[in-house]
């Protein structure tokens, strides 16, 4: 990409129904999960500052309008928790990458037990959010996140191993791995925190492709904002942008048009299946758990795209948010 060349972006979600929502609690919850965030030193100064201007807890208020005040200082340190956790393993190869997965997966499975003073300090901070969010996640709603989160670290091995070994992927090959590595899964399972869906409901395959819909219009758009920064850095090989330009031999613009095109075709299928959802035969409070749900996943969509934009362009180049 040429200095000063201007690369127009699609607008991706003009048609979007969901409009931007924030949740009441995102002050009271940004100053404590920013202040808890800040006391394991996991950073240094100056990248505390950047850090803290890309403002995570306004994306989790964002992401999660509906919540109760628990459950907003949930999505609030979830969301500082999955950037400690991406600055870290950003800049690690696959093997400390691995060991820094295996610390977080032992503080997730054991919150109560202390961990080790020498150890990585992502550790700690995944115990901590971990040992709060238990005290009112139900109990299909913790197993849940626990088992995507596993999924989310082990692509970020992956995503190591690729960076190592310089590998570009096929658009079919990236999204498979990248489906995992933006997060998405887990923060799903944040929107049921206080829900108690089954199994066979989170499973449906109408649901399933919702939920795949959603992660890929995220991806989309998370990738489309981020690629001048990361390309700047030298660091765009994990983004669509790359991807596609990399395959069928575009530029810039011509993979970003690309690209709408797809995003148009998935938005159409997400809203095209969110209306025409099968009738299921469950309990009036499953049928209502299940509404929330699923309108959590397209308030996603917007909150995300809300995000990018309302963080400041100083922000997002002092820090790849």
């Amino acid at each position: 990409m040429r200095a000063g060349e201007i690369i127009v972006l699609p607008d991706t979600l003009r048609d979007w129904p969901w409009p931007r929502q924030i949740n009441p609690w995102y002050a009271e919850c940004k100053e404590e999960s920013t202040a808890w965030c800040e006391s394991f030193k996991a950073f240094g100064p100056k990248a505390q500052k950047s850090f803290n201007r890309c403002d995570f807890n306004l994306l989790a208020s964002l992401s999660f309008p509906l919540l109760n005040r628990d459950g907003c200082r949930i999505g609030c340190d979830l969301m500082n928790l999955f950037f400690v956790i991406d600055e870290h393993t950003d800049a690690a190869n696959a093997a400390v990458a691995r060991y820094q997965a295996d610390v977080v997966m032992d503080a997730l499975r054991n919150p109560y037990r202390p961990r080790p003073t020498d150890e990585w300090i992502g550790g700690e901070v995944t115990r901590a959010f971990w040992a709060n969010a238990i005290r009112t996640a139900t109990r299909s709603a913790q197993r849940r996140f626990v088992e995507t989160f596993q999924q989310y670290m082990d692509s970020v091995v992956q995503q190591a191993e690729d960076r190592d070994a310089h590998l570009i992927r096929d658009v079919e090959t990236y999204f498979e791995v990248r489906r995992d590595t933006i997060g998405a899964k887990p923060s799903f399972a944040v929107n049921e925190i206080h829900l108690n869906l089954p199994d066979e409901i989170i499973n449906h395959p109408v649901v399933i492709k919702l939920t795949d819909l959603c992660i890929d219009a995220l991806i989309i758009g998370n990738d489309l904002c981020s690629y001048n920064i990361e390309q700047a850095r030298g660091d765009d090989g994990h983004n669509l942008v790359t991807i596609v330009m990399h395959q069928y031999d575009l530029d810039v613009q011509g993979a970003m048009d690309w690209i709408s095109v797809l995003h148009d075709q998935i938005a159409a299928d997400f809203l095209d299946t969110y209306e025409n959802f099968p009738d299921l035969d469950v309990s009036v409070q499953v049928f209502e758990d299940l509404q929330v749900y699923l309108d959590g996943l397209g308030n996603w969509v917007r909150a995300n795209d809300s995000w990018s934009f309302e963080v400041s362009t100083a922000s997002r180049e002092a820090h790849p948010c």
